[in-house]
């Protein structure tokens, strides 16, 4: 079995998602719903600086995946992660595509898809015996 990767969806004429692959795009039952635009409206970063406002989107979608209503403090919210981390067994194995561009080696990846990977696949924890 290969590991599971994160592959930039393409809007080019003949692009198709490839096999075991999951689109997690916006307005996906997957997508971040932290925007660019919402990061720079909130001052976490400034037109312009590319990385900080992708880390930044990142980290909100992170932070609230954790739990965090600092960035959505809603029940609507609650129910959008609630739903979401209901799903991820459906991305386990799968490959997840994104829009965000790829990160060069051994650059880190800020793409919330990312995130989804790491969480989808990490290994079940084991339920302690009563």
């Amino acid at each position: 079995m290969t590991t599971p990767t994160r592959i930039q969806r393409r809007r080019t004429k003949g692009w198709r998602k490839p096999d075991n692959t999951v689109i997690v795009t916006r307005p996906s039952r997957f997508g971040n719903p932290f925007t660019l635009g919402m990061v720079h409206e909130l001052g976490y970063a400034q037109p312009g600086e590319i990385v900080a406002t992708r880390r930044a989107a990142v980290g909100a979608f992170q932070d609230w995946l954790r739990g965090n209503r600092l960035m959505w403090q809603s029940e609507e919210g609650d129910t959008a992660r609630q739903r979401l981390l209901d799903g991820l067994p459906e991305l386990r194995g799968k490959n997840l595509a994104c829009y965000c561009p790829l990160p060069k080696p051994g650059q880190p990846d800020y793409c919330h898809a990312a995130v989804l990977l790491k969480l989808a696949n990490e290994p079940a924890t084991p339920t302690p015996a009563v």
